[in-house]
């Protein structure tokens, strides 16, 4: 009897299941991009491993500008057969964009929901880099919900300025802002660089250019220091003292130097080389071939401005100000003294436009500065007008912004454009501005 129960747990034991293999272990999931810190107008290559295949997974930027204001994006993805994932090469399903957009989560970025909608992301410190992460959450989520767990995250630096660019703070004279000048003895390429009618000192894009062997004047025009505060009038005098000083700079190349501008900055541009011999080179994106809003004084001359009749302003549901049909047309005969007499200029122009520019109609102001030209017998000019890009075109993997808050106004005014071929646009215009200047600057 006491070998019979000693039996009954051996069988028991012999009837028990085996206890399954333990699972192999999975490697941790990890996120790569590279380079970790770069320049801000250069790709970077993102890529996650040790994923189940065929996983979902939502990738997410996130970054904080100088303010702590919270920009975000997110992206669905799978991972392949290997539990892998590459940015350059798999598509999006969903989320901020869909498709292949290696940069996708950077020009994407918008305000987080919690923030004020309707902010611009540029940076107003050159000399610290804008810190992004970016995160892999599990399963899909879109915009605006709550992000499944973190599996990884990375760190990556975006630098507007590279090693050795010097800034020089300028009050030459009356002409204000900030020379940046590239590494190295010289010379360079010269080039005055302007923005619209948010006035003040945007210098992100001088850095770029000066980074790329420019000598980059980044030139505030009003509400900056003892510049004016609004735009009433100007005078061309101020615009050809800061022409002139680049010019002599002994680390600028001659004998011409050229200029960038941006909605008003562009139709600045175009009245520098129209009248200033100093400028040979204009690179106008988003401009008006007239002169509009402040009156524009050189000597004895006087260009008006074009007026906007705020009444031809539309405000849609959510209170977005449309002003695409608000300036006087450049085209009535009444309004000819505004015109800019472009065909004076002996230098050359390229024009830049986003054929969806909601702010006002920059396509059909190309056109007309081209018909002048050409009437005049001029081919001293190149167009570059991009389908679904809208106001303004920045350097590349600048954030997509097709609302933004106008700094005079102060209310949300619409830019246009579609976020996929704004960014598209703003890659390949970057090449072709450095290639523009370098052709007719040395």
């Amino acid at each position: 009897a006491v070998m019979w129960r000693a039996a009954a747990p051996l069988r028991a034991l012999c009837r028990a299941p085996l206890p399954p293999p333990p699972a192999p272990r999975r490697r941790a999931v990890s996120v790569a991009v590279t380079p970790a810190a770069g320049l801000a107008d250069e790709r970077v290559d993102t890529r996650v491993a040790g994923l189940a295949a065929g996983q979902a997974v939502t990738l997410r930027a996130v970054v904080a500008d100088e303010r702590g204001c919270l920009f975000q994006s997110c992206a669905h993805y799978r991972a392949d057969g290997r539990g892998q994932l590459h940015l350059g090469t798999d598509a999006s399903h969903g989320g901020d964009y869909t498709g292949v957009e290696p940069m996708g989560l950077f020009w994407s970025l918008a305000p987080a929901g919690m923030e004020r909608p309707y902010q611009r992301l540029v940076p107003r410190s050159t000399g610290t880099p804008m810190r992004v992460e970016v995160l892999v959450h599990q399963g899909h989520s879109g915009p605006g919900a709550i992000h499944g767990p973190v599996m990884a995250k990375a760190e990556v630096q975006r630098w507007f300025t590279a090693p050795g660019v010097r800034r020089i703070r300028l009050k030459e004279g009356g002409v204000r802002g900030s020379l940046f000048l590239p590494p190295g003895d010289g010379p360079f390429p010269g080039v005055i660089d302007m923005y619209g009618d948010e006035g003040g000192l945007i210098e992100f894009r001088s850095s770029l250019l000066a980074t790329r062997g420019f000598a980059a004047l980044s030139l505030p025009y009003f509400d900056f220091e003892d510049l004016p505060k609004v735009m009433k009038e100007f005078n061309l005098e101020y615009f050809e003292e800061a022409a002139r000083f680049l010019q002599r700079h002994p680390k600028v190349k001659g004998p011409g130097v050229g200029v960038i501008g941006t909605g008003k900055g562009a139709e600045l541009a175009l009245s520098m080389i129209t009248f200033l011999p100093e400028v040979v080179a204009a690179v106008c994106i988003s401009g008006c071939s007239s002169n509009t809003v402040a009156d524009l004084h050189y000597g004895e001359m006087t260009l008006p401005g074009l007026r906007f009749d705020m009444n031809k302003v539309s405000v849609s549901d959510t209170g977005v100000f449309d002003t695409f049909e608000a300036l006087d047309d450049p085209t009535n005969p009444a309004n000819s003294p505004c015109t800019i007499p472009i065909e004076k200029a002996e230098g050359h122009f390229l024009l830049v436009v986003g054929e969806d520019d909601r702010m006002w109609k920059s396509s059909l102001y190309a056109q007309l500065a081209i018909g002048r030209l050409r009437q005049h017998g001029k081919e001293n000019f190149a167009l570059l007008s991009y389908p679904g890009a809208g106001h303004r075109i920045d350097p590349p993997s600048t954030p997509f912004c097709p609302v933004a808050v106008d700094r005079v106004l102060g209310v949300p005014v619409l830019g246009g454009g579609e976020s996929k071929a704004h960014a598209h646009a703003q890659e390949h215009s970057w090449g072709k501005i450095q290639e523009f200047l370098h052709l007719h600057l040395g």
